[in-house]
């Protein structure tokens, strides 16, 4: 960089540098201000759900007939992580997830992969199976919860206006979806008495034939005319339930109408398969999933007009209430994190100001924003929102884009000190610091490869990090070497008349204290290496042992969740009434803005780490929106006062809070795997015990154990065949007779509404054995006449991972971090896993398992990050003892690193793994440009020792300026609940680390090169 001078070029072409200073400014406010905004980066969650039915099936019937083939079809497809299924009587569930590796740009293809060959298995399956259906929309993340309430309206009502309003909902800019959610679905009941239709002598399946056939769609022919076609229709369609009560039955030798031998009625599903409720009424919810690319903010503001209007012209009674609204979200973590940026800008603006006075600080201060107006244009062009990622990112660059401009204008002044003229100064500027510079950002920026290229969940979320960075430090060389020169040239005065020398500028007492401790350095250098090895060696050892490890932090969102676990198997009312019940207990409390409560099943990805769980009746959940995260805190401790108080001795009910990161249920799971559902439990029960014994685990448990009663007809088969009845007929008349049979549907506008027949019964839950059976020729038989009726016990739920049954043994961890909870369990359960019987394993789950695939993602490509990092240390220091002084000093950081988390009792997790990969470069940065000053030193011929000493002053100032600049300007990130362990990793890293590296470089050197004493 001898030949072309940008900074000479820069501080000469005075008019053509000003435009390009106020076109960047100016270009950099537009970028800034129409940049989009979300709460998150855009993440692919690699999942998909295929899903299938067969009522009547018992879970080792659907697990043999079903899932077995579906699981080896799914497994076909390529990138396949895992098959985790759930089968339950009559259902089963399998989330098909892939490895995090695949492209997000491939999925919908293996979707369709997966599609294809469910499409290819539904005409093989058993008679009866429904599905599979295949759901690829599970990844969906709900920007907004919108929920519909009408107390005393029926739901059938209720549902069309809710479809109206989705029509119109789906019109708002901005809205890719709009989704009804919770809508119980609507039956027809006809409901007979059997002991009336025997004495009339009607069997149900003439009263079928007779109901479809006024009602099936048929074509009734065509006319050919010498003009248009002319077509024949009938009028066959019972749309009203008069229209049904009036099909005629034949009944002997005479018709009888319908509604004079049954009770027609409107109905719904019953039992429920889900229900939903919002502030304890219930509730219809419109999800609204977000088009790619809208700005979060805009949206959420036509959002909140719709709904006004829409208020304004409800029906009387009917309400539209926001329960989840990711706007706010966006917009408070917006806000909050351009104030910390702002002070973060004021903070390092100051410590210019102070260190290198007012115009040397005016023009650092400048430096940072047109830095920051380009990186904003950048990140417009590359398609990045400001989010929780790019704001954190930015905050980070900051700290490190000022060092530039420092080393810059503080060469300028030494310069001007001698008495160079000022354009004569910034040139020189760029002969002495702009490749040291160049390459030194380059080594940052390679700290942050890992990140960036990570083919993994967590490099999709936090991959911008090393974007925005690369861009922010890229522009800031370039700011430094054309912008700052040109600034300098005009606002620093002309301070040096020839007279003063360099060497007279670094002989004040501050500068004539360190050098003493350089030359001791230099002159005791084996003593400072090894002092700085054991330094090392100890935070070695504190991050191994006493610093504590978790995956991804809690989040400061106000949400309260609220998990009700009933032992598998149990109805839905009776989860219900638990539910209603701790309903009750949140909507007296003033501090809860909304509430809403999921039945059934889970609640809709309202956050990106909140996986739905799949439908089952012995489970719910409620989400309470506190009013902020201190609300949300108090809220927590007394609902878990009232569960420790037994308030719920039915259920498991789990109070929890959003966590940032890929979905992780419980912290702390361990997997028992193997074939035999008996062994696996006495397997799993062991390993709870051990879990027990631990003072940090809570609640250890088995994900399923219990088995439910059924009640087991033993057919006499000979004595059915003598009456003349069939197993099939018997199980339709027991289904007839205790839940009903659907036999058709209504048409009824645009919705099609099952028609289902049933006893009528009003003495509540039936006596299977007081049943009676007609038989073809009309004679009643009890049921206790066909054989004899069992009470057995079943599985209500079998498991299975890739394959293989399982049983999950889950816990929360309370006062340390899962990562190291579930290190010290798996040391002890080393005897209970090497006696495990051939064929059975235990795995790791939880929050584990996600933070070691997210660590192997940035594992792998480490090689790389070290190798360009040797590549631009090599292009620089064009020697290999260069280049080992620089690559010595990447770790020292460390040692900072552990001491501020020790001290501030923060924990190591993958944000904090982040800071310390990046602040390696950050260290070698700094050590670059002063190898690179005793390299020029020794090249203007003075002794290696004073070359070693001079190198080590001279470069003193900018590097603990940039130290201290960088130190405050993160200081805002440690108030953060995601980026505060980063923060002060960075923090402790680069103050001890700097100063490590002033006194350590010197040592090295010396013991390197053996200087002589002066």
């Amino acid at each position: 960089m001898k030949t072309l001078n940008l900074s000479r070029i820069a501080a000469s072409e005075r008019a053509v540098t000003l435009f390009f200073l106020l076109l960047s400014i100016l270009g950099g406010l537009y970028a800034f201000l129409s940049l989009g905004r979300a709460e998150d980066p855009s993440f692919t969650v690699r999942v998909m759900v295929v899903s299938a039915q067969w009522p009547g099936a018992t879970v080792n019937e659907l697990e043999e007939q079903v899932v077995d083939r579906l699981e080896k079809r799914i497994q076909e497809v390529e990138n396949l992580y895992r098959i985790e299924t759930t089968i339950r009587p009559g259902r089963a569930d399998l989330q098909v997830e892939f490895h995090d590796y695949t492209p997000s740009e491939r999925l919908p293809e293996l979707f369709y992969e997966v599609r294809k060959r469910m499409w290819d298995e539904q005409g093989r399956m058993p008679p009866g199976v429904i599905g599979p259906l295949v759901n690829d929309d599970f990844s969906d993340v709900y920007f907004g919860l919108l929920a519909i309430t009408a107390p005393g309206l029926p739901m059938r009502e209720l549902t069309r206006e809710a479809e109206a309003l989705r029509d119109r909902l789906k019109r708002v800019e901005g809205v890719q979806k709009a989704l009804l959610l919770g809508e119980r679905p609507q039956r027809i009941l006809i409901e007979f008495d059997n002991a009336e239709l025997a004495n009339l002598g009607l069997s149900p399946n003439g009263i079928f034939d007779a109901i479809e056939a006024h009602n099936r769609l048929l074509p009734s022919g065509q006319i050919e005319t010498a003009g248009p076609r002319l077509y024949l229709r009938l009028d066959n369609a019972l749309a009203s339930l008069d229209e049904l009560r009036a099909v005629p039955i034949r009944a002997g030798d005479r018709l009888i109408r319908l509604g004079d031998i049954a009770r027609v009625r409107h109905g719904y599903e019953d039992p429920p398969g889900f229900l939903i409720r919002a502030e304890g009424q219930d509730a219809l919810v419109l999800g609204i999933v977000m088009a790619e690319g809208t700005n979060g903010l805009e949206l959420g503001e036509r959002l909140a007009d719709f709904v006004e209007r829409e208020r304004a012209v409800l029906p009387l009674g009917m309400e539209l209430e926001v329960l989840n609204d990711q706007s706010e979200a966006i917009g408070q973590a917006v806000s909050l994190f351009q104030l910390k940026f702002l002070i973060a800008v004021l903070v390092v603006m100051l410590v210019s100001f102070l260190a290198i006075g007012w115009r040397a600080g005016l023009i650092v201060g400048i430096a940072i924003p047109v830095t920051l107006g380009l990186t904003f244009m950048l990140m417009q062009l590359a398609g990045m929102n400001l989010d929780r990622i790019t704001l954190g990112a930015l905050i980070i660059a900051l700290g490190l884009l000022v060092d530039d401009a420092i080393i810059a204008i503080e060469m300028m002044l030494v310069k001007m000190e001698e008495g160079l003229a000022r354009i004569d100064a910034a040139a020189f500027a760029w002969r002495a610091t702009a490749a040291p510079m160049l390459f030194g950002t380059l080594v940052t920026v390679a700290g942050f490869v890992p990140i960036g290229f990570a083919r993994s969940g967590v490099g999709e979320y936090a991959g911008n990090i090393f974007w925005v960075l690369a861009f922010a430090l890229l522009v800031s060389w370039v700011v430094a070497v054309t912008f700052t020169p040109y600034l300098g040239a005009g606002l620093l005065p002309e301070r040096g008349s020839g007279e003063s020398t360099e060497a007279q500028a670094y002989r004040t007492p501050l500068y004539r204290r360190l050098r003493r401790w350089v030359e001791f350095c230099v002159t005791h250098g084996k003593l400072v290496l090894l002092a700085t090895f054991l330094a090392l060696v100890l935070a070695v050892l504190g991050m191994v042992g006493p610093v504590a490890k978790q995956f991804f932090p809690g989040s400061d969102r106000p949400e309260v969740i609220v998990s009700v676990f009933m032992p598998p198997g149990t109805a839905i009312g009776v989860t219900d009434r638990t539910v209603r019940r701790l309903e009750t207990l949140l909507a007296e409390r003033e501090d809860v803005r909304s509430l809403s409560a999921y039945v059934g099943a889970g609640a809709p990805r309202f956050f990106i780490s909140a996986n739905p769980e799949q439908p089952d009746p012995a489970f719910a959940k409620l989400v309470a929106v506190a009013e902020d995260a201190d609300a949300r805190d108090r809220i927590m401790a007394d609902l878990n006062r009232v569960i420790a108080e037994g308030a719920f001795p039915e259920a498991r009910v789990r109070v929890s809070r959003l966590l940032y990161g890929p979905p992780v249920v419980w912290p702390l799971v361990f997997r028992v795997v193997g074939e035999d559902p008996e062994r696996l439990r006495s397997l799993a029960d062991e390993l709870r015990q051990k879990m027990l014994e631990h003072p940090n685990v809570v609640d250890p448990h088995l994900e399923w154990n219990e088995r439910v009663p059924v009640a087991w007809l033993d057919l006499d088969h000979e004595r059915l065949r003598l009456i003349g009845l069939t197993p099939r007929s018997v199980a339709e008349q027991l289904e007839f007779q205790s839940h009903g049979l659907a036999i058709g549907e209504i048409r009824q506008d645009i919705r099609s509404v099952q028609l289902r027949v049933q006893g009528l019964n009003e003495d509540g839950p039936i006596d299977p054995m007081s049943l009676e059976l007609k038989t073809e020729d009309g004679r009643k038989v009890a049921l206790a006449q066909l054989g004899r009726l069992r009470i057995r016990f079943e599985q209500p739920v079998i498991k299975r991972y890739n394959r293989q049954p399982f049983v999950a043994v889950q816990a929360d961890i309370r006062g340390a971090q899962p990562n190291d909870v579930t290190g010290e369990l798996w040391a002890d359960l080393a005897d209970l896993r090497s006696s495990l019987p051939p064929g059975y394993r235990i795995d790791i789950g939880g929050s584990v398992e996600q933070s070691g695939k997210a660590d192997a993602s940035i594992q792998k490509l480490m090689p790389l990050m070290v190798a360009l990092m040797l590549i631009f240390i090599m292009l620089q220091m064009r020697s290999f003892k260069g280049m080992a002084v620089v690559v010595a000093t990447a770790p020292l950081g460390l040692i900072g690193a552990v001491l501020a988390l020790l001290l501030f009792r923060q924990p190591f997790g993958f944000v904090a793994l982040l800071g310390l990969i990046g602040l390696a470069g950050i260290l070698m940065r700094n050590t670059l440009i002063l190898t690179q000053q005793v390299a020029d030193n020794l090249a203007d011929g003075q002794p290696a020792r004073e070359a070693i000493v001079e190198a080590a002053v001279r470069r003193a100032r900018p590097v603990v300026l940039t130290a201290l600049a960088a130190a405050l300007a993160f200081v805002p990130l440690t108030l953060d609940s995601f980026w505060g362990p980063l923060a002060f990793v960075l923090i402790g890293g680069v103050i001890v680390g700097t100063a490590i590296t002033l006194l350590f470089v010197p040592a090295l050197y010396a013991v390197l090169m053996r200087p002589e004493r002066a």
